[in-house]
């Protein structure tokens, strides 16, 4: 690969400029662990066709067991169980296994995300936890990628359109929980679940763009909050918000696309967070979705034929610097896999695989290429599809219901 000969390698690195601070001398340690594994990479390359290769089965074989079994390390998630169920089975969709595994297994899955909500509506973190908002997107969407009529009975909608409800504030923001922080999650999550169970309505969302827009920063990104500092997964929920809403023409999108193009790191490949932070995996899917969201907008302008940013680039870094050799993907060389950053990794190596030409962007053999993803919800297309037109049929059923019992 042009990108990773030595001169263009050196050229690429950090100039800490003679001053060294305790952020120069941390993007130099990560340069140079990146390098190291970079320069094995060339080695390689020399040796073996068709590199680098995903490790698909090493992989699923990480997922699989981690679906029956946690390192006591997973103990500081507790609260984060039902997030657990979506990485592992949204990661498992990717990999194309989700429909070889057991029945059994998704069903018990099913029972104990059922066990997590609440009767006052919503999802907690395990069960009997208060329910929260990023806790019921992430069972919603385990819920919908399993896709079975046990799965889509499971979520309680009248209590959830409550709960919703409860957590809207008159200006048309999210608080994550009750008497919680409110920031532009909220009103993610909220436009998510409501729009994949078909609870959504003109009230429960009057005012959430305007609110949305409001966390643009100067830089361009979008902050949690109005006045706070741009960040990848903050400008993410922002710009699905506002494309859930058809409001994404309100954002300053010029500023947005310099902003975001400027968070794709030169040497590495990989994406930061925010200005002056390191590379990390899990930005893979946060700041290339972003981009995804974005070319709707563009199109109605002059089109670009791919995503503005650099795919290739991207999947070198995934495929060479983010694999663990047991299994699960990871934030940057020197670091361990784990069930979040498999997650994200995975679904930021999807987008990069998309072609809007008809040209395969897969690097390396064909065999590394996954499923895609739905670049609002982060689950696959065809579960999206199937789980809007579930409940949209039940909603025709339930009125028909209605008139009969009337008559």
């Amino acid at each position: 690969m042009q990108r990773h000969k030595p001169q263009t390698m050196i050229r690429n690195m950090f100039n800490h400029e003679h001053v060294i601070t305790k952020t120069a001398d941390e993007q130099l340690q990560v340069e140079r662990n990146v390098k190291e594994v970079y320069d094995n990479y060339r080695r390689l390359t020399k040796v073996i066709e068709n590199f680098p290769l995903l490790k698909r089965e090493d992989h699923i074989r990480y997922l699989m067991n981690s679906i029956v079994y946690l390192p006591r390390t997973y103990e500081c998630l507790d609260s984060a169980r039902t997030w657990l169920c979506y990485w592992s089975l949204h990661s498992l969709s990717l990999l194309d296994h989700l429909n070889k595994m057991d029945a059994k297994v998704l069903s018990s899955m099913i029972k104990f995300l059922g066990k997590c909500q609440s009767p006052t509506g919503g999802f907690g973190g395990g069960p009997g936890q208060l329910p929260h908002l990023a806790a019921t997107f992430a069972s919603v969407n385990a819920l919908c990628i399993i896709g079975t009529e046990e799965a889509y009975k499971c979520i309680n909608r009248q209590t959830l359109r409550t709960f919703l409800w409860s957590l809207r504030s008159p200006e048309g923001a999210f608080s994550m929980h009750i008497d919680g922080e409110i920031d532009i999650r909220g009103a993610y999550c909220a436009l998510t679940v409501a729009t994949l169970t078909d609870i959504a309505s003109v009230g429960l969302f009057a005012g959430t763009a305007e609110w949305v827009k409001s966390c643009q920063t100067y830089e361009g990104g979008f902050s949690g909050y109005p006045g706070m500092e741009a960040h990848g997964g903050y400008t993410f929920c922002g710009v699905a918000a506002l494309v859930l809403l058809q409001k994404l023409h309100l954002c300053d999108s010029e500023n947005l696309l310099r902003w975001i193009v400027n968070r794709q790191t030169r040497f590495e490949g990989g994406f930061q967070g925010r200005t002056n932070k390191l590379v990390d995996g899990c930005y893979s899917f946060w700041q290339a979705g972003a981009f995804a969201l974005l070319h709707e907008l563009l199109m109605r302008e002059s089109p670009p034929d791919q995503f503005l940013f650099n795919n290739t680039a991207l999947q070198e870094y995934i495929l060479i610097c983010c694999q663990h050799p047991t299994g699960g993907l990871k934030d940057k060389p020197g670091k361990r896999s784990d069930l979040y950053h498999t997650c994200y990794v995975l679904s930021g190596l999807s987008i990069a695989q998309t072609s809007l030409g008809g040209k395969s962007l897969v690097l390396g053999p064909a065999e590394n290429e996954i499923n895609k993803t739905n670049f609002v919800y982060n689950i696959n297309p065809h579960s999206v599809l199937k789980a809007k037109t579930y409940y949209q049929h039940r909603d025709i059923e339930e009125e028909s219901n209605a008139q009969v019992i009337e008559m």
